[in-house]
C-alpha cells in the first residue's frame, strides 16, 4: 500500500522559514517524479515545485528564489524548504508522486503564515 505522509506544517510569521517533509512508502521512490502542490481556501490546487527522478527541478513563479525542493532517495523522502514566507503562502500543502500514468497523493499539511 502506497503512502505519502507530509509533515512540518505549522503557524509561522511572515519572513520565517519552514521545511516540509514527505515520507513515501510502498513504492520504488527513486523511479517517481515528486512534487509539492498547495491549495488555499476557495482556490484550486496549484503546483509549487517538482523534482524529477533525475533531480531536475521546476518551480512556480510565485515561489522561485524562496522555496527549494529536494529529495533523498535513501530516505524515500522529498523536502520543501520554504524561506521568506508570505501570508499568501498560507495553504494546505500536498505531496504527490508520479510515474507514468500512476499518481499518488498525500493528505496534506497546513501551513499558515501571519502578517
Amino acid at each position: 500500500q502506497v503512502q505519502l505522509v507530509e509533515s512540518g506544517g505549522g503557524l509561522e510569521q511572515a519572513g520565517d522559514s519552514l521545511r516540509l517533509s514527505c515520507a513515501a512508502s510502498g513504492l520504488t521512490f527513486s523511479r517517481y517524479d515528486m512534487g509539492w502542490f498547495r491549495q488555499a481556501p476557495g482556490k484550486e490546487r496549484e503546483l509549487v515545485a517538482t523534482v524529477t527522478s533525475a533531480t531536475s527541478t521546476n518551480y512556480a513563479d510565485s515561489v522561485k528564489g524562496r522555496f527549494t525542493i529536494s529529495r533523498d532517495n535513501a530516505k524515500n523522502t522529498v523536502y520543501l524548504q520554504m524561506n521568506s514566507l508570505k501570508p499568501e503562502d498560507t495553504a494546505v500543502y500536498y505531496c504527490n508522486a508520479v510515474w507514468g500514468a500512476i499518481t499518488f497523493w498525500g493528505r496534506g499539511t497546513q501551513v499558515t503564515v501571519s502578517s
